[in-house]
Parts: C-alpha cells; sequence; structure tokens
C-alpha cells in the first residue's frame, strides 16, 4: 500500500504537468486522429518524453525501478498507430536501459511491446469504424491494464536470476498495473475534456460562418456593389460582435461598419497600410488589438486612427 500511495504520488505530478501542457497548443495533434507526418512526428516527441519522464519519476526498488512508463508508451501507441507506438517505446526503453539494474533488458522489451500494444489497438479500432473510443478512458484504462500485466510477465522470463526477478514483481506488480492504468485514464480524462471544448468552438464558429453565409446569398443574388458590400459587412459585424468589418478591393473602401466609420467612408481610398500590406503580399496580417493595433495612414487626422 505504501508503494501505491508514493507511485500514486508522482503519477499526480505526472498528471499536473499533463494538465498545464493540455492548455497549450502542444496538444492540439492529440485531438484529432491523422496520418499526417507531422501529427506522427509530434505524437512521438510527445509522448517519448513522457515516457521518460514516467522513469525519472520512478522509485528505486531492489536495483529496479517502479514507474509510469507505461503511460507515455501505450498512449503513444493509441495515439499514433503501430510503427510510432513502438518507436515510443523503444526510446523509453532504451533510455531506461541506459539505467542500468538487472531488469535494464527486460524493461527495454516490454517497454517497447506496451507501445506496440497501444498502437494494435489503435489499428484494430479503426478497422472497425470505432476510433471514437480511442479517446475513452475505460478503454484506455483497460489497455494500460493489460499492457502492464505484459510487461510483468516478460519481467519473470527475461530478468535473471529468476528468484530476485519474482520477488521484484511480486513487489511492484500491483502497485504499478494500478497506478499506470489509473494514470492513463485520467490522462485521456484530460485530453477529452480539451477535445470536448475544442469541438465546441470549431462548432460555433461553423455556426457564425453558415449564418453568414445564409444571410448574404439573397444579398448577392442582384451583384456585388458598394450598396451590397456594405449590407454583407453589418452581417460579418452582427454576426462575430467585432470592433468593425470593412470590404474593400484593391485600391478603395467598398463598405465599413462599425468603430472608425466615421472616417473610413466608403469610395475613399485605403488608409491602412496593414490592408495594403495584406493585399500586395496575397496573405492574411493578424492584428491582435493589443500588441499590434489597427491603425490608419499617418494622413488621417481623426483621433480613431488607432483601433483595438
Amino acid at each position: 500500500m505504501e508503494l501505491i500511495l508514493s507511485l500514486l504520488q508522482q503519477m499526480c505530478v505526472y498528471l499536473v504537468l499533463a494538465y498545464m501542457l493540455s492548455k497549450t497548443p502542444i496538444f492540439l495533434p492529440l485531438l484529432n486522429i491523422s496520418n499526417r507526418l507531422s501529427h506522427k512526428i509530434s505524437i512521438y516527441i510527445l509522448f517519448s518524453l513522457f515516457c521518460i519522464l514516467g522513469t525519472y519519476f520512478g522509485l528505486q526498488i531492489n536495483d529496479a525501478i517502479a514507474n509510469t512508463r507505461a503511460i507515455g508508451a501505450v498512449m503513444g501507441g493509441l495515439f499514433g498507430g503501430p510503427v510510432v507506438g513502438f518507436f515510443v517505446g523503444l526510446t523509453g526503453g532504451l533510455h531506461r536501459y541506459s539505467l542500468g539494474g538487472f531488469t535494464d533488458i527486460a524493461c527495454a522489451i516490454s517497454t517497447t511491446a506496451e507501445g506496440l500494444i497501444g498502437g494494435l489497438l489503435h489499428t484494430y479500432l479503426l478497422r472497425r469504424g470505432k476510433g471514437v473510443l480511442l479517446f475513452s478512458p475505460s478503454i484506455v484504462f483497460a489497455i494500460t491494464l493489460f499492457a502492464e500485466l505484459v510487461q510483468m510477465a516478460i519481467l519473470l522470463i527475461v530478468a535473471k536470476p529468476f528468484d530476485q526477478a519474482y520477488v521484484l514483481v511480486s513487489a511492484i506488480a500491483a502497485p504499478m498495473i494500478i497506478t499506470n492504468s489509473i494514470g492513463a485514464a485520467l490522462f485521456m480524462s484530460i485530453l477529452q475534456d480539451r477535445k470536448t471544448i475544442f469541438e465546441e468552438y470549431s462548432a460555433t464558429f461553423s455556426r457564425r460562418a453558415l449564418n453568414i453565409a445564409e444571410r448574404s446569398v439573397g444579398i448577392l443574388a442582384s451583384g456585388f456593389n458598394s450598396e451590397n458590400a456594405e449590407k454583407i459587412a453589418r452581417v460579418v459585424y452582427e454576426e462575430t460582435k467585432v470592433g468593425a468589418v470593412s470590404i474593400t478591393d484593391t485600391n478603395k473602401i467598398l463598405a465599413f461598419v462599425g468603430i472608425g466609420d466615421d472616417h473610413h467612408r466608403p469610395e475613399t481610398p485605403i488608409s491602412s497600410q496593414s490592408t495594403l500590406d495584406a493585399i500586395e503580399q496575397n496573405d492574411i496580417i493578424y492584428l491582435d488589438g493589443k500588441d499590434k493595433h489597427y491603425q490608419c495612414s499617418p494622413k488621417q487626422k481623426s483621433n480613431y486612427c488607432t483601433h483595438k
């Protein structure tokens, strides 16, 4: 029981780190299953680091390390597939091997096997059209529990002498199986919450885009001109709740609604250098209103020429 509590304490540090990272763009590749190479590389790097951290957060017991390394290996396979899972497990296993001890080879093999097990489940669920189950904490709990049982079997088979390996497995089997399985499920729960929030934001933006398109169809039926441009700008302004919306051609303003419409008049030349740069570069220029403001040309005399 003391070992279980100690490992759970170490796992909490692990999960706090995971929670903090879930608030950053680093976790974005984990919110969807993709075959893109960049996606798989991101998963490999992230979960290899978690695998290594799981070893460092472990506890020394009889020339071995009771650890939470399996969380990184199994989840690397779940998100990246067999190849990524294999290399995540191999990386974590080689790192553990470098630390020595009579279980070094057994741990290297078992960690690689755990990553592969997660990857095989990834392939199985996708082929069955049940990819959504990859985000299920209960599924993650079960596969991690199975992977840890495999690890204990490999320790008994590979680690020598057998008597010492048996004593070690007797001491660490229950704590590691319980801790890693619960930890992996909680890790997935964090990701699931993040995925839900992301999907809600995406759905909100999609609804806004559809509303704008629906309201604009009737306006554009009569053609595109300055009058209709003003109507469309107002639709976008009302739907997005932004400070101002402007529609231009390459030289002049066609419509302007919102903050600054007192001096940004239709049929007048574009006065914002940022707008001109975006047109010239054929690219999007993002002005956040905090570090970078929307600014008029210095020729504009109005007091409202800097907009947030």
